[in-house]
């Protein structure tokens, strides 16, 4: 069929929902949502047999649902109307939630379903929660709802509050006062709050007198203070008592002025000499701690496997943080271990270089340049590895020069369904470093890595194992990937044959050396990388700035590429 996505994003889960119609064979366009102009004249052009909504802020005008079936992404159990639907569910401690695909009626909210499908709710935030749960229930009931209306059988089933299974009901827009925090409260009912707005729109509250969007909460359990105080910082966050103990906030935005001069950052970087009074408390990645707390890089140990975590905020890696994970790297290879596991977060494995700490830098162009060498520094560590087996382990989904990192490692495995963008051209025509002109070749066909780089294509996670961008692909969840990932590094470093392993991977880079040097590579690509940062004629800061701003795209249309007629045959 050919579907047209209405979406006021191309996000994760309209990429996704993307990814999932196109390989059964659907012919899917994607339309931002700007206007009601933009989404009739996307109709017009396309003509579509199905209309899909996947991530929609806003009404679809009557003129197209009255003459096409528009099928709408919910996220929110039968009944469920409303905006700040999973806000609401997070705040209220709900126990179970879902998502609805209904049909688009004069009534918002109030279609025909189309399917549903629940899931357990976890103390998590909004965006975590998005990303896995509601995501994955997103996938089964749309898929569900298409094929029914592929059918041509399947009827509908109106609202019914009566039934014993419509259990949601209307909600108002959540507001600020409804997330007000009372520091004198629970530390987990003050998370609840903060992670009821994240990563949009923050809890707006004080902090030495200003106005700010608090992000990225973690509960502490050792630290205390009088409530309300601002008591340590560790690596970019701040910490602040609570009624019953402590908790993180490792983001901040300003309250912006009519003018949105102001974006997300880390915290100390928002608050500068504010906090010369506050004292900062390291731990250390190896370092053990009785209870929860706040760490972004931290290791573990089984087997003869050494397993280094780095969860950084929406992927992003600062000069800063790049370095960090470059220094634990350095020490876990120093262990007595035969393979290291490079576990990115649930959310996102990495997405490269850190564009609002470029964007709040005095000399955007300088940092830039120091991020991309500091990213660098960290991958050539990994690329020229010769005491070790290295994995990558992708639990969420990559962009950018964060895809390359993960094939810097000798195996890539990757969860099932999360999304893959190798490609930089996106942010004003940047060309990209990371070594991807050496590792993506590598690892796929030439005229692959060309069509990936330069058309921006999206990968799920089966095209990229069948072009052999990663090796594998599994796990319905986190829990699940994950256990494989440990046991499949734990045979790996059991195997007999291990030392002829690490001797093939030592000769292998060795040849590839003599071919061209590494350090030829990052030249060249800094070279061009160069005159992305510095020359006036470069459109990349101004991309970055309108990504970080999250500035509306003038261009109505996503334009989407496929890549079947060069992916290899499957195997039979």
């Amino acid at each position: 069929m050919r579907i047209l996505f209405l979406t006021t994003a191309h996000n994760s889960m309209s990429r996704r929902a993307y990814l999932e119609l196109t390989e059964i064979g659907h012919e899917v366009s994607v339309c931002l949502a700007i206007g009601d102009c933009e989404m009739i004249q996307a109709v017009e052009k396309h003509g579509p047999d199905l209309i899909v909504a996947p991530m929609l802020k806003k009404a679809i005008p009557e003129s197209i649902w009255r003459n096409y079936t528009c099928l709408i992404v919910h996220p929110g159990i039968k009944g469920d109307r409303g905006p700040s639907s999973l806000d609401w569910a997070i705040l209220n401690g709900a126990e179970e939630w879902g998502v609805t695909v209904l049909q688009a009626s004069e009534e918002m909210d109030a279609g025909d379903i189309w399917a549903s499908v629940n899931f357990s709710m976890r103390n998590a935030s909004k965006s975590n929660l998005y990303r896995h749960e509601a995501t994955e229930a997103a996938m089964k009931a749309l898929l569900q709802a298409v094929d029914r209306f592929e059918k041509g059988e399947y009827i509908p089933e109106p609202l019914d509050y009566s039934k014993p299974d419509v259990k949601g009901s209307l909600h108002v827009p959540m507001k600020q006062s409804d997330r007000a925090i009372d520091w004198s409260e629970s530390t987990e009912r003050i998370a609840r709050k903060i992670r009821s707005a994240d990563s949009q729109p923050g809890v707006l509250d004080q902090i030495f007198g200003e106005s700010y969007y608090l992000y990225g909460a973690h509960e502490e359990d050792i630290l205390k203070g009088q409530p309300g105080d601002v008591i340590a910082r560790r690596d970019g966050a701040i910490c602040r008592a609570t009624g019953d103990g402590a908790i993180w906030i490792t983001h901040l935005k300003r309250k912006s002025d009519a003018h949105n001069t102001y974006f997300k950052v880390p915290a100390t970087t928002v608050l500068g000499d504010k906090l010369k009074d506050v004292p900062e408390i390291p731990l250390a990645f190896d370092d053990s701690y009785a209870g929860r707390t706040y760490r972004e890089i931290w290791y573990e140990e089984h087997n003869n496997v050494g397993y280094l975590h780095f969860d950084f905020y929406n992927g992003a890696m600062s000069t800063d943080q790049c370095n960090r994970l470059r220094l634990a790297y350095l020490s876990a290879l120093k262990r007595d271990t035969k393979v290291i596991v490079l576990i990115g977060g649930s959310d996102f494995w990495s997405n490269g270089i850190h564009l609002n700490v470029i964007e709040a830098a005095e000399s955007p162009a300088d940092e830039s340049w120091n991020n991309i060498h500091a990213i660098n520094d960290l991958i050539r560590e990994i690329v020229t590895t010769e005491s070790h087996l290295v994995i990558s382990s992708m639990q969420g989904s990559a962009g950018a020069g964060g895809v390359i990192l993960a094939l810097a490692a000798d195996f890539v495995y990757a969860r099932k369904g999360i999304v893959l963008n190798p490609h930089y051209k996106g942010m004003g025509s940047l060309y990209g470093s990371e070594y991807w002109t050496y590792l993506l070749p590598r690892r796929v066909r030439s005229e692959i890595a060309q069509e990936l780089t330069e058309n921006c294509i999206s990968l799920g996670t089966n095209t990229a194992v069948r072009i052999g961008l990663i090796d594998e692909a599994f796990g319905e969840n986190v829990y699940e990937y994950c256990s494989k990932v440990s046991v499949l590094a734990e045979k790996l470093a059991q195997r007999t044959d291990y030392g002829h392993l690490l001797e093939r991977k030592r000769r292998m880079r060795m040849e590839d050396e003599r071919i061209k040097p590494l350090e030829q590579y990052r030249e060249e690509e800094l070279a061009k990388m160069h005159e992305n940062f510095y020359s006036p004629d470069s459109l990349y800061h101004e991309a970055r700035k309108r990504f970080v701003y999250k500035i509306c795209p003038t261009c109505s249309e996503v334009e989407i590429y496929n890549i079947s007629s060069l992916l290899p045959e499957p195997v039979l």
